[in-house]
């Protein structure tokens, strides 16, 4: 029994005054006055035991209105496929005219609404050591995720993003990336953006061949462009970072959506997501700009001092029988030697002002490099020795 129950009985049961009673259990006679009032108000004994201190009303409580907003913000932006942490709930409250509370405020009113799933504790984000580009075009990162059409064909997404502003520069579908896409993706997106400085990747074979050999055709490309080319070390994605999280955003989105059909209504989605991704969407590690704002506030790096960049003419072709390719120039027709061991072998051919370059679209390889000479009608192989020319 708890010493206010004792205290009360002690009074109307036992006959002891109030002043007697305060003396006995050492408590004010205004203490023992209250609880023999809320015995005799009430009839019960239970009226004496402690109550709450907690105030009947909280001026900075949020508003249950604020607090439903915050729980259909949150639905809405998982229904999108968009993240729908407690900052990007802070975007859209701010975007809305709204009141703005803590992200722990936030967290607490997902929690008590059961919009939160509990995880095993994580590594400590002030462990991580991050890293990001200082201006625009100083390092772009490029990677190639998995997925899956509507009816589970497998395909691949080729994107490339932009290191200091988190820019989506480019996001297409694939049955399946080659060295030729990549190729033929950065050409594309240098025409738009401008060369960048350097370039960030893992060692997959469409990327580079250092651990095979040789160079293949991307490697061969951004030397001649004066492109600086990084890649991470071998099972270490961290050093890809921003690209991989950027997978799990776009995943995220498009499980949100109706599964894709074909290639083409893939890529049509890629495109919508993109829009999103680079006018709408605030980043959280841009500090609530959205990435187009910030590849496009600060100078663009360029590549280190280098002569001019060619111009690149891009053609797709495949080597006849006999090891050969004819070049059309200037309205003359030229024909390149590649080699018999080639036959068949389709390739992209890079033309700039002064050299023919050859690259197996399947393995990257350099097949061919030729010297231009509008005078002559046969092009060798500058990596072969030189042996009889053909009868053509």
């Amino acid at each position: 029994m708890s010493k206010e129950k004792v205290i009360v009985l002690s009074v109307v049961q036992q006959g002891l005054t109030k002043a007697q009673a305060a003396r006995k259990y050492q408590v004010s006679w205004r203490w023992v006055h209250i609880l023999v009032s809320r015995y005799q108000a009430t009839g019960t004994l239970d009226a004496v035991e402690p109550r709450s201190t907690r105030p009947h009303s909280n001026s900075r409580q949020l508003p249950l209105e604020l607090r439903e907003l915050i729980v259909r913000l949150r639905d809405q932006l998982t229904r999108d496929g968009l993240d729908a942490g407690p900052v990007s709930i802070q975007d859209q409250l701010r975007a809305l005219g709204q009141r703005v509370p803590s992200t722990s405020t936030i967290r607490r009113v997902l929690i008590s609404a059961d919009r939160v799933t509990a995880e095993p504790r994580k590594r400590p984000h002030a462990s991580l050591h991050r890293f990001a580009a200082d201006q625009p075009n100083e390092c772009w990162q490029s990677d190639f995720t998995h997925w899956q059409l509507a009816d589970d064909t497998g395909v691949e997404i080729l994107n490339w993003l932009d290191d200091h502003s988190r820019y989506l520069l480019g996001c297409t579908a694939h049955y399946r990336v080659t060295g030729e896409h990549v190729i033929t993706d950065f050409t594309r997106l240098t025409s738009l953006y401008g060369i960048p400085a350097s370039t960030l990747t893992d060692n997959g074979s469409v990327y580079t061949s250092r651990f095979t050999g040789g160079r293949n055709g991307f490697e061969y490309l951004l030397q001649r462009l004066g492109v600086t080319q990084k890649n991470g070390h071998p099972n270490h994605p961290q050093t890809q970072g921003k690209i991989e999280r950027f997978h799990q955003t776009l995943k995220r989105w498009l499980a949100a959506q109706p599964p894709a059909t074909t290639l083409a209504h893939l890529q049509n989605q890629l495109d919508g997501f993109a829009q999103i991704y680079n006018h709408q969407r605030p980043h959280r590690a841009l500090n609530g700009a959205t990435p187009a704002h910030a590849y496009t506030s600060t100078p663009k790096a360029q590549p280190a001092p280098h002569p001019p960049a060619p111009h690149y003419r891009v053609r797709h072709d495949r080597i006849d029988t006999a090891g050969h390719l004819s070049l059309r120039r200037a309205g003359r027709m030229h024909h390149l030697g590649v080699g018999r061991a080639h036959a068949g072998t389709p390739v992209l051919i890079l033309t700039d002002p002064t050299t023919v370059t050859v690259i197996d679209t399947t393995t990257g390889q350099v097949l061919s490099e030729h010297d231009i000479d509008p005078t002559r009608a046969y092009w060798r192989n500058k990596n072969k020795s030189p042996g009889r020319w053909p009868r053509l």
